[in-house]
């Protein structure tokens, strides 16, 4: 169902659930997983390259200094081309190569603070800003303490980006996520870390719903009301991307605050609960953050079954920035102990990616069921994914009609993950969970081989002052308004609740040891 114009010529946005914890299906021609910045930002290149009416950036953040096209090692650089790495040179040189093209960037509001520390991103905003065609605009319109946190490109109304990964600082990396990879620079020259992220790009209907979401989040945001274009007949596929899946069905789901007329939705957090439960053999995760209460308890359900599907969770060692470890780290401490109390059959495992002696940070937002489901977006399993933030999630699932087909690349890239994080071949990996299908054992095999590896994540112990912090979601609430009342619904470990019961247990074995 496309936007319905108004008399006045206006956009009416249609805002319905296809059924509960979904928002929107929509055909695709063809669609595709990109793993890392590295490809991402050199595909999103050449894909605005052929873009002609309009191109809309969604993000949480957006640096127009970091640059979409880097060397392949540190010693080279790229072949001379007409037009510019840097973002914020080469946007400025679309709008002038290509007449009538609009450049939409929309950015969390919050974020503006930023430019003070970023130098000559004031410069590129203010020639932006003079520029006809290109338009930077913030958005404040959520609830206080929340974020806008989608991370969405749509490329006149056809090809679209729906997934984990920002344009900003920090972010660049490889699959190979080299030790000490000198090309891992900020615009100043500092070093960074290694990284990995993941998002998806699609061309076909699809596109025009994210387009539609865009235009909607746009105009909340003080901007114009924006119509759809008029589709291109030529495909806006950047050539470099091999095509995974080819004529699937896409669902969309989404979470958003309630914030002045607008309603609460919690899609995303609905369709993750229903597809934890409908699991039947394993569960493969990459994310940020676990800290969300009724995940944990959907996974400890799940694992209190006599046969438990497998789940192996990939996220980092600790979360980026002293704030975010007080209010992420300690309740997924919590979280993890209370798994292994239930963890009968010893089906779960979590895990973190190295390099070398060197520690990769996940950002993606990744998951897979039975090798049957994908879905990938930019929500993380956090409170604040499932009912603060702004979020949208895509996802392909093998039941759908005429999805049948789907099932095969979704356990291929499955296999491409753990092969990146293992430092092996896919068909090696393959041919290892041909002969043993159990991803906890395949791990346990192999990875610590090379000297790229995937390291059992051992919680700590939790202390009284880190279990008070976790118990209070201070930072990571559940709904808005506990915000400012962080126990007056019980926090993490709600009165009643599994999650309650199994912890009391826990500290009741810890007491009882010491």
């Amino acid at each position: 169902m496309a936007d319905q114009p108004t008399k006045t010529g206006e956009i009416q946005f249609t805002d319905f659930s296809a059924e509960p914890g979904v928002w929107r299906y929509a055909h695709v021609e063809r669609a595709s997983v990109i793993v890392d910045a590295e490809d991402y930002f050199a595909l999103m290149q050449k894909a605005m390259l052929k873009a002609r009416r309009r191109i809309m950036l969604i993000g949480w953040d957006f640096d127009t200094r970091i640059h979409l096209a880097v060397g392949r090692r540190w010693f080279s650089r790229p072949f001379r081309r007409d037009h510019p790495r840097r973002l914020g040179s080469f946007l400025n040189w679309l709008v002038r190569h290509r007449d009538g093209l609009e450049i939409g960037i929309l950015k969390w509001g919050v974020g503006v603070f930023q430019f003070v520390m970023r130098g000559y991103m004031i410069v590129d905003v203010i020639r932006m800003a003079a520029k006809k065609g290109i338009t930077f605009n913030f958005d404040n319109h959520h609830p206080v303490g929340c974020s806008h946190h989608q991370k969405i490109a749509v490329l006149d109304d056809k090809l679209a980006v729906c997934g984990g990964i920002d344009m900003t600082q920090d972010r660049w990396d490889t699959r190979e996520h080299i030790e000490n990879d000198r090309r891992r620079r900020r615009p100043r020259g500092l070093k960074y870390g290694p990284w990995h992220d993941a998002t998806m790009m699609l061309e076909g209907e699809g596109a025009r719903h994210l387009g539609a979401l865009g235009r909607e989040r746009w105009h909340r945001a003080g901007g114009d009301v924006l119509s759809e274009v008029e589709l291109p007949e030529e495909s806006l596929w950047p050539e470099d991307l091999p095509v995974q899946f080819e004529n699937v069905e896409i669902g969309f789901a989404r979470t958003r605050g309630e914030y002045d007329d607008l309603a609460e939705i919690r899609e995303i957090e609905r369709l993750l609960l229903d597809q934890i439960a409908a699991a039947k053999r394993f569960i493969y995760s990459e994310n940020q953050y676990f800290t969300s209460p009724k995940i944990a308890e959907a996974i400890m359900k799940r694992l209190q079954e006599d046969d438990p599907p497998e789940i192996v969770m990939v996220q980092p060692d600790a979360a980026d920035g002293w704030l975010e470890q007080q209010a992420m780290d300690h309740a997924r401490n919590c979280l993890l102990h209370s798994i292994e109390e239930v963890d009968h059959k010893k089906r779960f495992g979590l895990f973190v990616p190295w390099t070398g002696e060197t520690k990769i940070y996940v950002h993606a937002k990744l998951t897979i069921f039975d090798d049957t489901v994908l879905r990938i977006g930019s929500a993380n399993w956090n409170n604040r994914s499932m009912g603060l933030d702004s979020e949208c999630d895509a996802f392909i699932d093998c039941s759908r009609p005429g999805n049948e087909h789907a099932g095969d690349a979704i356990a291929a890239l499955r296999r491409s993950l753990l092969a990146e994080h293992c430092g092996m071949e896919e068909d090696a990996v393959a041919k290892a969970l041909e002969a043993d299908d159990s991803m906890l054992g395949f791990i346990e095999r192999y990875g610590r081989a090379n000297s790229r590896q995937l390291r059992r994540f051992v919680p700590p112990e939790v202390g009284e002052i880190e279990e008070t912090l976790a118990g209070s979601q201070l930072l990571d609430p559940e709904h808005p308004d506990d915000m400012f009342e962080p126990f007056a619904k019980g926090g993490l470990m709600k009165q009643g609740s599994l999650l309650n019961r199994t912890w009391n247990r826990v500290r009741w074995k810890r007491k009882k040891a010491s």
